[in-house]
């Protein structure tokens, strides 16, 4: 019976650690990511009636903004990095626009690539004055590069606008895997989607209390595939890695042929 219990007990601490260990890489929050974007856009120009598509789509963006912050914490080339940011930009310009438009020109909406390429100088700016600057120099640099960033995004119409710039803000202060991170994460991201950005509520009624479900709060969601991230990278690979890059603007582009093609 002492070793069964020996046998029971180093079993049941096995399975303790490896619940404790667990993890999910950076290849798995990529793939996630852009499965979530894939059905966000797939509502937007052929299944509009699917709302739900659009409902989970709202996930997708965070993580996008926590990869991006996780890249300029983890690069050894920021202008090589900021340079792939850039010419991604451009190459998914004209998707963008025949996705979201059906034209070549779309002046009035930008893609999301412009809102990571602010977020990306933003960041670079505030970690050059904490490098360089006092604290007190520091303080009111960093406030006035947010400010300019949410301008910006707002004065060049990217995707999620301003609102898009400081997520990736929020990711780069409560970068750290600690509870008072993960607590200003949530704080801030709930107050970035609930109650600024808002938008279409849903009723739900549980006990006979009825509550008003903000969709885009569904993007809080995200936080929990990021909080399960310990910076493993998982599988990577050139391949890979190209393979992320194209599929924003190919599946932009694929997504206009299909509806063009529904309509002949």
């Amino acid at each position: 019976m002492d070793d069964l219990v020996d046998i029971s007990g180093g079993k049941t601490a096995n399975l303790k650690k490896k619940i404790g260990s667990f993890s999910i890489s950076s290849f798995t929050l990529h793939i996630l990511a852009m499965l979530l974007m894939l059905s966000d856009h797939a509502w937007s120009t052929l299944f509009p009636t699917q709302r739900w598509m659009t409902a989970i789509g709202r996930i997708a963006f965070p993580i996008f903004a926590f990869m991006l912050a996780e890249g300029f914490y983890r690069t050894s080339n920021f202008k090589k990095y900021l340079m792939r940011m850039i010419i991604l930009a451009l190459i998914s310009e004209i998707p963008f626009n025949l996705m979201m438009g059906g034209s070549i020109l779309g002046p009035y909406h930008q893609s999301v690539m412009v809102i990571f390429i602010i977020g990306l100088l933003g960041m670079k700016g505030i970690d050059h004055l904490k490098k360089k600057a006092d604290l007190l120099l520091t303080i009111f640099g960093s406030a006035m590069i947010m400010l300019l960033c949410f301008a910006a995004g707002f004065a060049t119409f990217g995707d999620y606008f301003g609102t898009g710039v400081l997520m990736i803000f929020v990711f780069y202060f409560f970068h750290e895997r600690k509870v008072w991170c993960f607590l200003g994460q949530f704080i801030f991201m709930y107050w970035l989607n609930v109650e600024l950005l808002g938008g279409l509520c849903y009723k739900v009624t549980v006990f006979g209390h009825t509550f008003e479900l903000v969709e885009q709060g569904f993007a809080l969601i995200a936080l929990i595939p990021i909080w399960l991230y310990k910076g493993r990278q998982g599988h990577h690979s050139k391949a890979f890695r190209y393979f992320c890059y194209a599929f924003y603007p190919v599946h932009m582009l694929v997504l206009f042929l299909i509806g063009w093609l529904m309509t002949i």
